[in-house]
């Protein structure tokens, strides 16, 4: 097998992976990995479980590639992939909720950094995590829209593409998703 180059193509590079080199699927996932974070980030508002779901993505991402098109952006197929993953989740946490109660064990553990910060940071931070707990908070079917198109940069119907939905109903969401937004920060 002929080790895997950085100027590769993704479909060369997918090729090679289905073929079983590991270093070649290694170099996707090195190319692809902070965009799957960023987007899995947004959309979870948890570090740590992002973190979780993009191994997740990626492991099944290369349990799967035989089964992706090289001639196709690897991109939006790694993505569809991580979205799954979170959706997954999410059900997973509503099946906990409801045999558990509201309380779960990662709200429980969770541990505030008390490290004195200078004024600006502080709020700074304190700015950023607000909005990405209010986009956390979002109903997936807005968050999802949002995070691909006004966070990761994707056009409408390149997100509808990921999700399964039109371009316009991208458009429809993602006006709504903001609307909720701004109500939720100005409380």
């Amino acid at each position: 097998m002929t080790s895997a180059r950085d100027g590769d193509s993704d479909g060369a590079l997918a090729r090679r992976a289905a073929a079983g080199d590991e270093p070649a699927f290694g170099t996707l996932m090195r190319r692809h990995k902070d965009s799957i974070y960023r987007t899995l980030r947004r959309l979870t508002g948890d570090p740590d479980e992002a973190y979780d779901l993009a191994q997740e993505a990626f492991v099944s991402a290369w349990r799967n590639i035989a089964r992706f098109d090289p001639e196709r952006p690897f991109l939006p197929w790694v993505q569809r992939i991580a979205l799954n993953k979170v959706r997954d989740a999410a059900r997973r946490r509503a099946v906990r909720r409801f045999l558990l109660g509201p309380a779960t064990d990662d709200e429980v553990l969770r541990v505030v950094d008390d490290a004195p910060l200078q004024d600006a940071q502080l709020e700074g931070r304190q700015a950023v995590a607000q909005l990405d707990r209010a986009i956390a908070d979002l109903p997936y079917a807005l968050r999802a829209p949002l995070v691909l198109t006004a966070l990761e940069g994707l056009s409408h119907a390149e997100a509808g593409t990921q999700l399964g939905i039109s371009a316009k109903a991208v458009e429809t969401k993602v006006a709504r998703a903001r609307r909720q937004l701004a109500t939720m920060l100005l409380l």
